[in-house]
């Protein structure tokens, strides 16, 4: 299903100046895919989509090109560079990161798209994760320590 939504807005945002997650969100529904924004705005977070002007006043979403192994290595590229250390509290993730990185590297995490990590917040130089259990907290903390090494 997810699949089948990701190539739908792919397909309407080439076909149309979607400029807003309402409107897509709204296109998505017109074409018979029940979606919340949340859902749209994750489809377009996983989709890397980004916005051009049109008119040098409105914006519109579209797709970046890049394979997903591009992408991946420019993940890992900014989480060891900016990864400083990381600790857990049950199943809170805390990675602390170089000042002014932790939006990258929370960036990158989502960019993974681990389905451990339910969600992540950063700071200036730390991010807090909340993992779905305590086994996967340290799941996730094995994969970041394979990364950075």
């Amino acid at each position: 299903m997810k699949s089948e939504r990701h190539e739908k807005i792919l397909e309407l945002i080439k076909g149309n100046a979607i400029c807003t997650q309402e409107e897509l969100a709204d296109a998505l529904n017109r074409a018979g895919y029940n979606v919340t924004q949340a859902t749209v705005s994750r489809d377009i977070r996983e989709l890397s989509l980004t916005k051009i002007s049109v008119d040098g006043k409105r914006q519109k979403y579209v797709a970046l090109q890049t394979t997903p192994l591009q992408l991946n290595d420019k993940y890992i590229r900014v989480l060891r560079e900016g990864f400083v250390s990381m600790d857990m509290a049950q199943n809170i993730l805390v990675i602390k990161t170089v000042a002014g990185m932790a939006m990258a590297v929370c960036a990158a995490l989502d960019a993974l798209a681990w389905e451990e990590i339910v969600g992540s917040i950063a700071g200036d130089d730390t991010i807090m994760c909340a993992v779905r259990s305590v086994d996967d907290t340290r799941h996730v903390m094995d994969k970041i320590k394979k990364i950075i090494r």
